[in-house]
């Protein structure tokens, strides 16, 4: 259990004097949709336990309920909104773009609306992407195609200083950031500079990780298409091995620490022998290795499919010690590691298999969203929309326990979500493979390493927190 007392306060650029233009009702009971108190909150803990004495109502665990205020901080004929999408590619980015622009015109009558090309180095003179505006006739058709209609790229966001001049050249004064983990604390540094130069900016991030590793949210846009599409994959590849003698599928997955896609690939599919996350370590051979269980498997059934993650493993692997632009560690590939290593042990042992592997990264991260991610895009944009013109910033907006809520951009970035080997969700992954709990030759060595991983992030966790802290002092 984490020792860090979360603190989900919002800040706020001032008191917010303008009545709305959108007309909903004082409260409810009206048959009419009503605005949105700012002492309306959702819990973050709602697990309730016998033994436990916490008091769950205390600011440490409320969270701000996102909507509608009926009255705002800024005037919408003197807005001038900034948007830009950053990191990799996800499914729904042009759905929350297409948000964001057509509630800040249609609803609230803004009529400055600036499109950052390719992430944070659209802010960048040097690198000549020029800006450009947007209104709903440019982006009424940009949900029906994948990838980013503003472009993207990875890093950028360390050049604080820059960024924030380029924001005041061009007059903004609300920055709409649609990126993931390292995008968002990207964003509360270009924050944090805006409050010292003493500038009235509402930055608010909508979260983009596919991976789905945010904490605190029920789910990051864009996972739900991932997953389909992962299944899909899983399913052809069933195909493909259950045709074959001893036919394997091997399927690499998103998931760099986080294992969600290749778990929920592995429960939507209902094909899946094996799964293979970054959250539960594997030995390849030996008497209780996946190899011994894989062999097991084609013994009785005569064909299996494994999901891997492409964080999966990485222990088995030589580190390439080097980062990307964002400043993620470069993983080995797991997959085709595995790939040769499973044909290297049945060569050896004289058992002929037929091996297919795929990896649909590129393919899931450039699909067009599933009709509920879509719902989830537009309501996610809509509502960074009203949290900004009511003057809120360094927040993102997030889902939890299917309510809308501003969370502040430093609480939501202290650590990774995880896939909790102990959570009902891996039990009932482990159920719909019946793979071993453990595939390791020494239960002792994973305990111990699971505890120092989980000791680590909590150590980091709690020094950024500190680090927040004392920003805010």
């Amino acid at each position: 259990m984490s020792t860090i007392k979360y603190n989900f306060t919002v800040e706020s650029l001032g008191e917010c004097k303008v009545q709305s233009p959108i007309e909903l009702s004082l409260d409810h009971g009206t048959f009419r949709a009503a605005y949105v108190k700012d002492t309306t909150y959702v819990r973050n803990l709602v697990n309730v336990f016998a033994d436990d004495k916490a008091d769950a109502s205390d600011s440490s665990n409320l969270m701000e309920k996102a909507g509608p205020r009926q009255y705002i901080y800024f005037r919408p004929e003197e807005v001038s909104a900034g948007i830009c999408t950053c990191g990799g590619l996800c499914p729904g980015l042009n759905d929350v773009i297409r948000a964001v622009v057509r509630c800040l015109w249609n609803r609230y009558g803004v009529r400055k609306i600036t499109g950052i090309k390719f992430g944070y180095k659209g802010f960048f003179k040097e690198e000549g992407f020029e800006p450009i505006e947007l209104n709903p006739d440019v982006v009424d058709e940009i949900h029906k195609i994948g990838g980013s209609f503003l472009g993207t790229s990875r890093g950028g966001g360390d050049r604080t200083t820059e960024i924030v001049d380029s924001i005041e050249r061009l007059g903004i004064n609300q920055m709409y950031i649609i990126g993931g983990d390292g995008t968002q604390r990207g964003a509360l540094d270009i924050a944090n500079e805006i409050s010292r130069r003493g500038l009235k900016v509402a930055v608010v991030g909508i979260p983009k990780t596919v991976d789905n590793d945010l904490q605190f949210i029920d789910r990051s846009f864009g996972f739900e298409t991932a997953v389909q599409k992962a299944a899909q994959a899983v399913n052809s590849i069933h195909m493909e091995a259950h045709s074959q003698i001893n036919g394997i599928g091997l399927v690499k997955l998103m998931g760099r620490e986080s294992g969600f896609i290749a778990t929920a690939a592995a429960l939507a599919s209902h094909e899946t022998n094996f799964c293979l996350i970054p959250e539960v370590p594997f030995d390849l051979d030996g008497p209780n290795g996946f190899f011994h269980y894989l062999e097991q498997r084609l013994e009785k059934r005569h064909h299996a499919v494994v999901v891997v993650a492409e964080g999966a493993g990485q222990e088995l692997l030589a580190s390439t010690n080097q980062t990307d632009a964002s400043g993620n560690k470069k993983l080995a590939d797991i997959g085709i590691y595995l790939r040769d290593k499973i044909t290297e042990y049945f060569a050896a042992k004289r058992i002929h298999i037929n091996l297919k592997y795929i990896d649909p990264s590129y393919e899931v991260r450039a699909a067009v969203t599933t009709a509920n991610d879509s719902i989830y895009c537009e309501r996610l944009g809509n509502n960074a929309v009203h949290a900004a013109m009511a003057g809120k910033t360094k927040l993102v907006i997030g889902l939890v326990h299917d309510k809308y809520v501003h969370i502040p951009i430093s609480m939501a970035t202290l650590k990774r979500n995880i896939v909790d080997p102990e959570s009902s969700l891996w039990r009932d992954c482990l159920d719909a493979t019946l793979q071993p709990v453990y595939m390791v030759n020494n239960i002792n060595t994973v305990t111990e390493t699971l505890s120092k991983a989980y000791q680590e992030a909590e150590q980091k966790a709690a020094a950024r927190f500190e680090k927040v802290t004392n920003m805010q002092k």
